[in-house]
């Protein structure tokens, strides 16, 4: 192998994928930077354009090269070099896409001259399409005919999620409720199941809710996934799970781009097995290779900051094989719905402030060039 596993190296992916032989990665995940200036430690997130593709073409090359024939590669990017990079990976690299799925989350960028960023695309690419790793047991969803219709033809592992990933409801007076997450039993399934983590990846059946949901008002927009649980399923290609915010007991506290565990849980137990090899070339603050330890697999990363690797360490060193993941098993339930929310202009009036002083972390700090 020629380099050291189970370990974060600090050191330029580039230069570090290149000490792996050819062909021994199973499954890879890449954040890159998405050249929109952001402010990392060391790396200067805002190339000329043509680099910056020049240098994703040679980063990707890397991946794409350790990777094993039936080898899976997921890339999170942002809007502003999607396009370019899935072409890329297609036509200069042979990959085949078998998934766009879009990551949506709450709390997203602020933005004053456009919508409001708050979604990230994941591109879900193979090597050879007819040879690869998906576990489908690990993610089904329960099915409508299961929980609507009494259909007997539905099967009963429940079906695929779609491609737009929102982890489905389960809260009081809005369609499905019930145990079912983090093995606790439900009505329907009396046995806890262990070993899963959440919802989407231990998909018991649920028994229906006989409370309507709320009404939302008929003169406002939608604002929030909260107020319309149906209409974000977890069987969909667009996922709801909330961004890691400051004020969040899963922050870290040191890296501003922190994936959410449990979205790396849903790709890594789709995409691998126990034992298998998981790469992330830009571990940030370890997410990916935090999760894959959790779930039993072996990996490896790389950071060109020394100040996040050592921070990444001390992460993998408190981590343990078998470990609860981080984070909201079913994040439509973690906050109240509008309707059940406190309003400013309501508590004005018993006497609370119409302003506060705004603290930091109220805000989302805005953007280069957005």
């Amino acid at each position: 192998m020629g380099i050291r596993l189970d370990a974060v190296h600090d050191q330029d992916c580039i230069r570090g994928m290149k000490r792996l032989e050819e062909g021994v990665v199973d499954l890879a995940f890449a954040d890159p930077p998405f050249n929109i200036g952001y402010d990392y430690d060391v790396y200067r997130d805002r190339l000329e354009s043509e680099r910056y593709l020049a240098w994703s073409r040679d980063w990707t090359a890397q991946v794409v090269r350790v990777l094993k024939p039936t080898g899976t590669f997921w890339l999170a990017i942002g809007d502003e070099y999607a396009a370019e990079l899935k072409v890329m990976l297609q036509k200069d690299h042979g990959l085949t896409c078998r998934s766009w799925v879009v990551w949506y989350y709450t709390f997203g960028v602020n933005c004053t001259h456009k919508f409001s960023r708050s979604h990230v695309h994941l591109f879900y690419m193979v090597k050879d399409p007819r040879a690869f790793t998906f576990n489908a047991d690990a993610i089904r969803v329960p099915s409508a005919r299961q929980l609507v219709y009494a259909d007997s033809r539905a099967n009963p592992k429940g079906r695929l999620p779609d491609d737009t990933w929102i982890i489905r409801v389960q809260g009081s007076g809005c369609g499905v409720q019930g145990g079912g997450s983090d093995g606790q039993a439900s009505e329907l399934n009396p046995e806890p199941s262990p070993g899963r983590h959440g919802p989407a990846l231990n998909p018991e059946p649920r028994t229906l809710n006989p409370e309507p949901c709320p009404p939302a008002p008929e003169d406002t927009w939608i604002l929030r996934p909260q107020d319309l649980p149906e209409g974000f399923s977890a069987s969909e290609d667009t996922w709801y799970f909330p961004r890691v915010c400051g004020t969040f007991a899963e922050r870290a506290g040191w890296h501003g781009c922190q994936m959410p565990e449990r979205l790396l849980a849903r790709i890594i137990e789709a995409c691998s097995n126990q034992g298998s090899l998981v790469l992330d070339p830009f571990a940030g603050s370890g997410t990916t290779l935090a999760v894959a330890k959790k779930l039993r697999r072996r990996f490896l990363g790389f950071e060109l900051s020394a100040a996040y690797t050592a921070q990444i360490r001390k992460r993998l060193e408190q981590t343990r094989p078998g470990d609860a993941l981080e984070g909201v098993a079913e994040p439509l339930r973690s906050v109240p719905a509008t309707a059940d929310g406190r309003r400013l202009d309501q508590l004005a009036s018993s006497g609370w402030p119409r302003e506060r002083k705004r603290r930091p972390q109220d805000g989302q700090r805005k953007l280069p060039g957005i």
